[in-house]
């Protein structure tokens, strides 16, 4: 009898696990309703469909990867930060990029700071690591802004 109650206890368990519907590149309204935990954030369409959103007054966008043809069934996302003009402190992008671990930098063809974190959602993830992730990203925005920019 125990044995039955062990196996029903753990059937329910992973069918609760399994249950958790997860999050895919291509579920722009639940990516745009996550980031909109953080501050604002809208879906932006033209040419490309992205979305614009605004984490403690840095504006950022996240645009979608490995789509088909028709702009759907995207397979990744990519955040993405630049500051017009801004200054850089000496050596911080090298010691950015060899220090972090979640978020890249570079200077664009402009000589503009970028921040960029990519994020593979090929088989979906949890809506919890989403979220974390997103707040990953406002923590990277953070750091870069005092540990890279001379505002």
């Amino acid at each position: 009898m125990r044995f039955v109650f062990l196996l029903l206890a753990l059937a329910a368990f992973g069918s609760s696990a399994r249950a958790e519907e997860l999050v895919k590149a291509s579920d722009t309204d639940t990516i745009v309703d996550l980031a909109r935990g953080f501050g604002s954030a809208t879906i932006e369409k033209g040419d490309t469909t992205y979305i614009k959103g605004r984490i403690d007054g840095t504006v950022y966008a996240i645009f979608f990867y490995d789509c088909d043809a028709e702009g759907a069934d995207c397979k990744s996302i990519q955040f993405y930060a630049s500051w017009d003009d801004a200054v850089v402190k000496p050596d911080a992008i090298s010691a950015w990029n060899r220090d972090k671990r979640f978020a890249k930098a570079y200077m664009d063809n402009e000589d503009d700071p970028v921040l960029e974190m990519d994020v593979n959602m090929r088989h979906g993830v949890a809506r919890a690591n989403l979220e974390d992730t997103i707040d990953w990203w406002r923590i990277s925005l953070e750091k870069f802004k005092s540990d890279v920019l001379e505002l």
